[in-house]
């Protein structure tokens, strides 16, 4: 998948992936998803965001978590 709203500089935000070249991180936005927040919400707080970016962002995190393991405590 081509990740179009998704940019990474070295010279911004210490190299971690953004929105659009926007200081928003990826890691932002879809923490604050995961932390129940809705689209509508997110958009509110970041004027700057579209539905899309949303989006992209919640596939560009999949993506990123399906390619490596992540340790889990066995309860």
């Amino acid at each position: 998948m081509k990740f179009t709203r998704i940019t990474v500089n070295p010279n911004q935000m210490g190299g971690v992936p953004c929105i659009r070249g926007l200081r928003i991180p990826v890691a932002t936005v879809v923490g604050m998803f995961a932390e129940g927040m809705r689209e509508n919400e997110i958009l509110q707080a970041f004027p700057d965001l579209e539905p899309e970016d949303i989006t992209e962002a919640l596939h560009y995190a999949a993506v990123a978590v399906a390619e490596r393991e992540l340790p889990l405590v066995n309860i």
